[in-house]
């Protein structure tokens, strides 16, 4: 189980923060086809034992994710339909700033609209209360039942919890963390640490931000029963007031309650950082929005190739980089044609002049049929790969299956790709 838990900690250390994404929702239908693709490569696969080493799991993880992220760039240049040619059809927001303002169109493609710029000159920020610091192994608690009082946006909630005979503060804390997380009311907890000193406090992040005219504050939690144990807590100290953000749109000074909003009814802009001046915010040019797209697939193409590239420097294996590296090298001559060249190492790169020119030229109906070509590529090397990325790792064959007779084994594939697999074979 210890492997389990490292190779899952290496995976919301190194992607945890990337979770998260509009081309992640999915129809019930592809659900229903990726659940059928691991069937049939269960049934397929033959029983293995993979070989006991420290990066297993870090590889296989990080061909998960890099997989994942060859899926989204395909998604993005297939949002306006399966041929790529449809994005130059489509309205796509763009700004000057991406690291401080994203935005998205969300207007009518028939609707005329104006660029305009933004000035950020702060977030919208959270209300956080912070609990006393406790001695983790102290017992401040005595044993019994408490509750407290929880109030926001005009919803009342009552949380009880038990202290039962002899536990520490560090259990009493993570209970309440617990509780708080599980509740679903518009609130999440964690346990901060003060190293110098070894204690830990509950700390309680309001997921709203900004406050409304008639607000004055996002949540309040009081108890007048267990008054003695709110004050040990500490949770009701707000360390945090919740504050709206303030821009400037084409130099006129705005508020918001959070740091989404949409502009004129065209343009949905997320604030990410003050910013040192004015962003520029508009629609990109045709040219520009399929480079864009265009430049995402090959990063996403590059990143899988250095995975390949670090596990045939570690383990010898060269399956994953001779399967993806064959996608760019079996069509090298017209992926050049279309201002796509490739390195010594096959890691690919765009030209986009070259690429502007002959989208406008006679030969463009050509161009869009080669991209279209390496979209669908990578696409289904991607599917492949998150599927099954243990068919890409050293392993022992311990069994295979009688051929034409196998049976669905829900628990073959292994622990990274969301089963178990038993160690001990």
């Amino acid at each position: 189980m210890a492997r389990i838990d490292a190779a899952y900690n290496y995976f919301m250390t190194t992607y945890g923060d990337n979770i998260g994404s509009r081309y992640e929702s999915h129809k019930k239908s592809e659900l229903r086809d990726t659940y059928n693709k691991i069937v049939k490569a269960n049934k397929d696969s033959p029983l293995y034992k993979i070989k006991d080493t420290e990066d297993m799991g870090q590889f296989a993880i990080d061909i998960k994710e890099h997989a994942n992220s060859m899926a989204l760039s395909v998604s993005n240049l297939s949002s306006a339909g399966d041929d790529i040619s449809a994005i130059l059809e489509k309205r796509i927001a763009s700004s000057s700033d991406n690291d401080s303002v994203e935005a998205l169109y969300v207007g009518d493609n028939d609707s005329s609209v104006d660029s305009f710029t933004i000035e950020v000159d702060s977030l919208a920020k959270p209300q956080i209360n912070t609990g006393n610091f406790l001695y983790s192994d102290g017992h401040d608690f005595e044993e019994g039942q408490y509750s407290f009082d929880l109030d926001i946006r005009n919803h009342s909630y009552e949380f009880q919890f038990n202290v039962n005979k002899g536990e520490s503060n560090l259990t009493v804390q993570n209970k309440i963390v617990r509780l708080l997380n599980t509740s679903d009311v518009g609130l999440s907890a964690n346990l901060i640490s003060d190293d110098k000193y070894g204690t830990k406090a509950i700390q309680i992040t309001s997921k709203s931000t900004g406050l409304a005219e008639d607000e004055q504050s996002l949540f309040n939690i009081s108890s007048t029963i267990s008054w003695r144990e709110l004050n040990t807590l500490g949770i009701d100290n707000v360390t945090q007031q919740p504050t709206n953000s303030s821009f400037k749109l084409n130099g006129s000074s705005h508020e918001s309650l959070s740091n989404t909003f949409t502009v004129n009814k065209a343009f949905e802009l997320i604030l990410k950082a003050p910013t040192e001046g004015p962003v520029q915010v508009g629609l990109m040019n045709d040219t520009e929005a399929l480079s864009n797209g265009i430049n995402q697939l090959l990063d996403s193409y590059n990143g899988m190739l250095d995975i390949g590239l670090k596990y045939n420097g570690a383990h010898q294996n060269r399956t994953l980089f001779n399967e993806i590296s064959a996608i760019a090298r079996n069509n090298a001559e017209n992926l050049t044609s279309v201002g796509i060249d490739a390195d010594s190492l096959g890691h690919l790169s765009l030209n986009k002049d070259t690429l502007s020119d002959i989208i406008n030229s006679d030969n463009r109906d050509s161009a869009f049929t080669t991209l279209n070509e390496l979209k669908n590529s990578i696409g289904k090397a991607a599917s492949k790969a998150s599927i099954n990325p243990m068919a890409y790792v050293d392993k022992a064959v311990v069994e295979y299956k009688n051929p034409g007779k196998s049976l669905a084994a829900p628990y073959a594939t292994s622990a990274y790709s969301g089963m178990m697999v038993n160690y001990g074979l």
